[in-house]
C-alpha cells in the first residue's frame, strides 16, 4: 500500500500499530531555517554500528540531544547526549504540541543524499520502554518512509515531506519494522529528529 502526501491526519497502518501523520507542521520558510541551522551543528559525527561482530561506520551522521546527559545504546554502541540548542527546543515545543506526548530526547540523522538510507529495523530497545511514542520530524529532501509488518511482510510506505510528523506509538515497534529506503532521484540532504523519551 502507497500512502504518497495524505492531507490529513490518519493511522496509516492498517492493524497492529498506530503511526499517524500529521502533515506538515511548520511552514515552508521555517522548515528551511531550521534545516539551515541544524546542517551546520557540529556534533553531526559518522553513525558506527556492530553488525555480526562487525563495526560498521556509516555515511550518515547522527546527533544524540537530551534534558541531561543521557546515555543510550543500539546495534552494540553507546552514545552519550548533548544538551538541547535553542533550536532544538523550539522544534521539541512544536512536535509536543502537536503530538500531545512530552519527550524527554532526540536522535537526529543526516542524510547526505539519496545514496544514504537506513535498513529495515525497529526502534525497540530497552531504555525506551514497552511500546515507546517516536515523533519523527522531517527536515530537507522529501524522503519515502516505510513500514513492513514481521508477521505478515505487509507494507506501507508515505512520503515525508519537509517539515512533516510522523507519529509512531502503540504496538507498532513491536509489531513493525521500518526503513528510510535509497533512492538515485534525491540529490539533496535530509535530517530526521526522532524524538523519544528514555525511561529511568
Amino acid at each position: 500500500m502507497d500512502l504518497f502526501n495524505p492531507e490529513i491526519e490518519r493511522n496509516i497502518l492498517p492493524y497492529d500499530g498506530t503511526a499517524f501523520y500529521h502533515g506538515t507542521v511548520l511552514k515552508a520558510a521555517e522548515a528551511q531555517y531550521y534545516f539551515e541551522k541544524l546542517i551546520q551543528d557540529d556534533n553531526f559525527k559518522n553513525d558506527e554500528v556492530i553488525i555480526f561482530g562487525k563495526r560498521i561506520v556509516t555515511k550518515r551522521k547522527v546527533a544524540w540531544y537530551g534534558d541531561t546527559n543521557y546515555r543510550y545504546t543500539y546495534s552494540n554502541t553507546t552514545k552519550q547526549a548533548h544538551l538541547w540548542s535553542p533550536e532544538l527546543l523550539a522544534l521539541k515545543k512544536i512536535v509536543e504540541n502537536n503530538s500531545g506526548t512530552a519527550f524527554n530526547s532526540c536522535l537526529l540523522n543526516l542524510y547526505h543524499d539519496g545514496d544514504e538510507g537506513m535498513t529495515w529495523h525497529s526502534d525497540n530497545e530497552s531504555p525506551l520502554g514497552k511500546n515507546p511514542i517516536i515523533a519523527s520530524l522531517s527536515l530537507g529532501a522529501a524522503r519515502k518512509f516505510s513500514f513492513k509488518h514481521k508477521t505478515t511482510k505487509a507494507t506501507v510506505s508515505i512520503l515525508l515531506d519537509p517539515g512533516s510528523l510522523l507519529l509512531m506509538k502503540d504496538e507498532t515497534q513491536t509489531h513493525w519494522a521500518h526503513q528510510l529506503p535509497k533512492s538515485k532521484k534525491v540529490r539533496q540532504p535530509r535530517i530526521n529528529l526522532t524524538f523519544r523519551t528514555i525511561i529511568g
